[in-house]
């Protein structure tokens, strides 16, 4: 659904740019006087930029509400579980692999090889979360898992000969 919305969207908006280009090809032979030109211009101007600001807010408006972000609701700061999440030569390696269903959870993840994509997936295999994992940088990714579950840990990012293997997992359980 999202896919044909964007593909739309993206047709409407490579149609809108080709008739501006065949409306000036069109238009080369015309002379008009400089000043009546630019005055015409700058009104196209400002109508575009508003046009465009109310199409970018609108789109944001409607599209950032559904990134799957969780805030650490109604947890003190004593409750969050922090586990330290490394990628190294084809495998996760977790400080615990056992987490809290309704706990937020502070993944601090690095490298020691290269740059590595840090996905959460839940048992459905849907992504639920990711950073990325890179050497000598420290990211910081804090998820609340509501349910408890076995998660799978997959990288996201192209990683050596072995990257389709780097996968690991862990438990959530009930409180």
């Amino acid at each position: 659904m999202v896919q044909s919305i964007a593909w739309v969207i993206t047709m409407i908006a490579m149609g809108a740019i080709a008739l501006s280009f065949l409306w000036v090809a069109v238009g080369v032979g015309n002379i008009v006087e400089y000043h009546g030109v630019v005055h015409q211009a700058y009104k196209l101007r400002k109508l575009l930029f508003v046009i465009l600001l109310v199409v970018s807010g609108a789109v944001s408006a409607t599209t950032l509400g559904g990134l799957p972000y969780t805030a650490a609701q109604g947890a003190g700061f004593g409750q969050t579980q922090v586990v330290d999440a490394v990628g190294a030569r084809w495998q996760w390696e977790l400080s615990t692999d056992r987490f809290v269903a309704g706990q937020p959870v502070q993944f601090r993840v690095t490298s020691t090889d290269v740059t590595h994509g840090f996905g959460i997936y839940d048992e459905s295999m849907r992504l639920l979360a990711q950073t990325q994992a890179m050497p000598g940088y420290t990211n910081v990714l804090t998820y609340t898992f509501a349910r408890p579950g076995t998660y799978h840990l997959l990288c996201l990012e192209y990683c050596g000969v072995a990257h389709h293997g780097m996968m690991g997992e862990f438990t959530v359980v009930d409180r």
